[in-house]
């Protein structure tokens, strides 16, 4: 008796809670369905947790599906109390007689008991699982149960539900499937990895379920036959667009600002364009792994509006989890801060013509003293500007940022987004022109998209709609953007250290970074047209080396490769054309101190509209000289206020016709001005 009563009372301690429903709202609740830019659910991240945006209900699974289940697995279960002890007594029968487990006897109620409880697979977990599943059944319906079950049985890698794994072997709905194609979802979850590689294997069990729906009379003999002669062609179907990272951050942001209650958010992702980047990084990443390269990321953003097209990570070493996230991993950036610290110095007086003295350098350090070398181990006098940056020379760099000061640089790239550098700028010193603190390439590809905009700085989005509030600002003056990306998109100017440069040299106008930090640790690229703006990373979370892995040599050419994809697209906005040639300091229009005046357009400016491009994707950016920061600019056209901006520039719509514009400027102490009247045609 003692045995007895001991033997309940651990039953009763080892049972653990059921949720309060089945239908895992609560989960859900803390989820939000990510959709792309064209509002199509993207696939979900399968990293072993709930399905949570792959279910459908019990009377949309084909009445097939659902009788191939439950013969299968569970014959009795709408007869039972959630355990089947017939059934149960049979199995431990027919082990005994074998001298080993050869059958199990789980119910469908305790397969869900062990969803929702997992334990370790012991005589003790079965026992408890059966008294678990008899309160469950007390609880919910077998609707319920089944729902929550075929929506939620795992299948081969980290899928879970029928509805995944029929778009994993098949790529089809449910209600697309043939005969074949349901008994054969009922049949892999048995084992789902080595079914879906042994055909025929499935096969047999295909005929084995067939055979017991025709004893059960679900199937005529005649149907039997007929599903037997259907083929089945089962193989691993592509989900398109992955994107586990950036569903986690799409889901965080929606999160933060609220939009969580309206249960679906549409991201900026381009689905297509996300799938094919996968698709490159992986291609990349074989060839580099041979090199000692395990991991990569590429982060894709289209401006203006800086709206995230592509966010892709692999992980060559663990292809199948969903682990760090490349994107947002603060690594060292080498060579890539070289632009942004050449912009701060022509905003300081420097031009693409300044020399500067490109010879052995050696600063102290503590201590002692460091001795600072180009990447060639050669040195070449006094060099331009245009040839120091192009050329990605190391000593001019450091002489740059003895010129602007590091806590000033520091600053810029904070107001650039680079949080990652939260160290006191002697903690990084003349290094920081050389990349030795560490960002991330969301901070990186976000920094530059400052210089593809002319100098406008605006934070990223992943949101196609406005659901976060973004003011722009200035991130560098429009003519320091300019000089550096007409030297970037110059090949000339990297005749010195890199040649002809072949990977480097572009079809088309485009400005092109690279860098590589310490010991190959990691190496960069950022190319940006004029529209896209393109980051790539390679290297080892771990901080591993390379086997020489440099910019150039390894993520530059993906770079090259998606641009080309892209590139039918860089037409498609005027405004959005990459504008290289840096105004000459004779030509540049100085906004006299008593007011402003009109940069562009100017008097008598003419236009042509391009038939090829919609209209509506036509626009001119009007832009304003003046020697203050304005409080507000009113776009005047032809008499009529058209606009109002916070900074001195805005993108018009063009239309046909002879228009005449000025601007009306609020100062910042709320002194209003105006611009003399500028006339110019649209064609």
């Amino acid at each position: 008796m003692g045995a007895v009563v001991l033997l309940v009372l651990a039953t009763v301690l080892g049972q653990r809670r059921l949720p309060a429903r089945l239908d895992l709202a609560a989960e859900a609740a803390g989820r939000v369905a990510v959709l792309d830019r064209e509002g199509q659910l993207l696939h979900a991240a399968h990293d072993g947790g709930w399905n949570l945006h792959e279910r459908v209900a019990l009377q949309e699974i084909p009445l097939l599906l659902r009788e191939a289940f439950v013969t299968a697995e569970d014959r009795r279960y709408w007869q039972h109390g959630g355990i089947d002890w017939r059934a149960r007594t049979a199995a431990v029968w027919q082990n005994l007689r074998a001298g080993g487990a050869q059958r199990g006897a789980s119910t469908i109620s305790e397969q869900v008991v062990r969803l929702l409880n997992p334990r370790p697979r012991t005589l003790w977990s079965r026992w408890v699982e059966g008294w678990e599943a008899m309160r469950l059944e007390a609880r919910y319906s077998k609707a319920e149960i089944l729902e929550f079950y075929l929506n939620q049985v795992p299948y081969a890698s980290n899928r879970r539900g029928v509805l995944a794994a029929a778009r994993l072997h098949f790529g089809r709905h449910l209600d697309t499937l043939s005969e074949s194609e349901m008994l054969a979802l009922a049949v892999l979850v048995r084992a789902p990895s080595r079914l879906s590689r042994e055909p025929a294997a499935l096969r047999a069990g295909i005929q084995r379920l067939l055979s017991a729906l025709q004893q059960t009379g679900v199937v005529s003999k005649a149907d039997a036959q007929r599903v037997s002669a259907q083929g089945l062609q089962l193989k691993r179907h592509s989900q398109g667009a992955q994107a586990p990272h950036f569903q986690r951050e799409v889901e965080r942001r929606a999160l933060a600002i609220g939009s969580a209650a309206r249960a679906q958010v549409r991201s900026s992702l381009d689905a297509p364009l996300q799938h094919l980047t996968e698709s490159y990084l992986d291609e990349r990443l074989k060839d580099l792994s041979r090199e000692g390269a395990r991991q990569g990321a590429v982060l894709i953003v289209e401006v203006p509006g800086n709206r995230v097209r592509a966010w892709a990570v692999n992980d060559q070493e663990h292809p199948d989890v969903v682990g760090v996230d490349s994107v947002r991993s603060p690594r060292q950036p080498g060579s890539t801060l070289k632009p942004l610290l050449y912009a701060l110095a022509m905003e300081r007086g420097w031009d693409a013509t300044t020399l500067i003295d490109d010879s052995p350098l050696a600063e102290r350090v503590n201590h002692g003293l460091h001795q600072y070398r180009n990447y060639s181990r050669v040195h070449y006098g006094a060099v331009t500007v245009r040839e120091a940056l192009g050329n990605s020379l190391n000593i001019p760099a450091v002489r740059a940022l003895q010129h602007v000061g590091g806590a000033d640089f520091l600053e810029r790239l904070h107001l650039l987004g680079m949080d990652s550098l939260a160290a006191h700028p002697n903690v990084y010193g003349d290094g920081l022109a050389l990349g030795n603190g560490e960002v991330s390439l969301y901070e990186l590809v976000q920094a530059y998209t400052a210089l593809a905009s002319q100098g406008r700085w605006q934070p990223l989005t992943v949101f196609e709609d406005d659901l976060e509030p973004r003011r722009s600002r200035r991130g560098y003056a429009p003519q320091a953007a300019r000089t550096i990306n007409a030297i970037l998109a110059d090949p000339a100017a990297r005749q010195l250290e890199f040649g002809e440069g072949a990977v480097l040299r572009f079809p088309a106008a485009t400005a092109v970074k690279t860098g590589t930090s310490s010991d190959y640790r990691d190496a960069w690229a950022v190319a940006y047209d004029g529209r896209y703006v393109v980051g790539v990373w390679v290297g080892n979370l771990s901080g591993r080396e390379t086997e020489g892995i440099t910019g150039a040599r390894g993520p530059a050419l993906l770079t090259r490769s998606l641009l080309a994809v892209l590139a039918p697209d860089t037409r498609a906005l005027q405004q959005a054309e990459l504008k290289l040639q840096p105004e000459p300091s004779s030509g540049v229009v100085t906004a006299p101190a008593e007011g402003p005046l009109l940069l562009q357009p100017f008097n008598g400016l003419q236009l042509a509209m391009d038939p090829r491009i919609p209209d509506e994707l036509e626009a001119f950016e009007f832009q304003l000289a003046w020697n203050q920061i304005p409080h507000a600019v009113h776009w005047l056209l032809d008499g009529v206020r058209v606009a109002t901006s916070s900074e001195p520039y805005w993108s018009w719509p063009l239309r046909p016709g002879v228009h005449r514009l000025r601007a009306q400027v609020v100062a910042d102490d709320g002194q209003p001005l105006e611009t003399p009247e500028v006339s110019f045609q649209v064609r």
